[in-house]
């Protein structure tokens, strides 16, 4: 079997069109799509510990200050960490990435702002 992402191995349901995305909500890690390929990830799959507001045990964990102690613990944080070896991402690394990276709505806002502006001209 190749590499998972977080919900395929934590089956939480949670993935864009999972069964319990109706009841809790699609996964803010299965819509990341900054941390698309890391760790050869699908969206924030194999980074779910840097994104804000997932779920462990039924419970919302916050941000990565707050979570990161118990993400440390996870099974599969540490699968992730022992696949990748030397490969693996430091999470200041990750965060970086998600500071410096614009989102697609982002991208979308600035570009429509651009727009608004040359046609006021």
């Amino acid at each position: 079997m190749g590499k998972q992402n977080c919900w395929e191995a934590k089956k939480c349901g949670r993935e864009i069109g999972g069964a319990k995305t109706k009841e809790l909500g699609v996964c803010p890690s299965a819509m990341e799509s900054r941390l698309t390929g890391v760790h050869e990830g699908k969206f924030g799959g194999r980074a779910c510990w840097v994104v804000a507001g997932t779920l462990c045990g039924g419970k919302e964990q916050g941000t990565f200050a707050q979570k990161y102690h118990n993400c440390e613990k996870c099974d599969f944080y540490q699968q992730v960490k022992l696949e990748e070896g030397s490969k693996f991402k430091l999470s200041i690394v990750l965060l970086n990435k998600l500071k410096t990276s614009l989102t697609p709505l982002e991208i979308l806002q600035r570009e429509s702002a651009k727009q608004m502006t040359m046609q006021e001209r």
